[in-house]
């Protein structure tokens, strides 16, 4: 029986998260439970369990301290979810990122190009 090919069509929005061309690095994560997360989200690993949860500047878990970039979005709201994909080295736009309660660019530069990820402005086309 021949065989014949099909075609198909998708449409593709980028979200201009990735600003440059550094070699992206993940890391499978376990996110807490309780969270509905998207692309881009900063994210802190708590210190007792490993666990990823959005950073935000007032925890006293750990997970202040930015460690990385979810890939994806990911809904843990039923409960935690493994195998959650963190960019924890490359080259992010700044304006696309998305941060925790009490973060800005500035508060979380450092934490995160001291481990390998770089925030970058975006650049407007005049």
């Amino acid at each position: 029986m021949p065989q014949y090919p099909r075609s198909f069509s998708e449409s593709y929005a980028p979200d201009r998260l990735i600003a440059g061309l550094t070699q992206i690095v993940t890391e499978n994560m376990v996110l807490l439970s309780g969270q509905n997360l998207k692309r881009g989200t900063i994210v802190g690993r708590i210190t007792a369990s490993g666990k990823a949860t959005i950073s935000a500047a007032a925890a006293s878990d750990g997970s202040q301290v930015p460690y990385g970039i979810l890939l994806d979005d990911y809904d843990a709201t039923a409960g935690d979810l493994g195998g959650c994909g963190v960019m924890v080295k490359g080259e992010f736009n700044d304006n696309a990122v998305i941060f925790g309660a009490g973060h800005t660019v500035l508060t979380v530069h450092d934490a995160l190009r001291d481990g390998g990820i770089f925030l970058k402005p975006s650049v407007h086309a005049s």
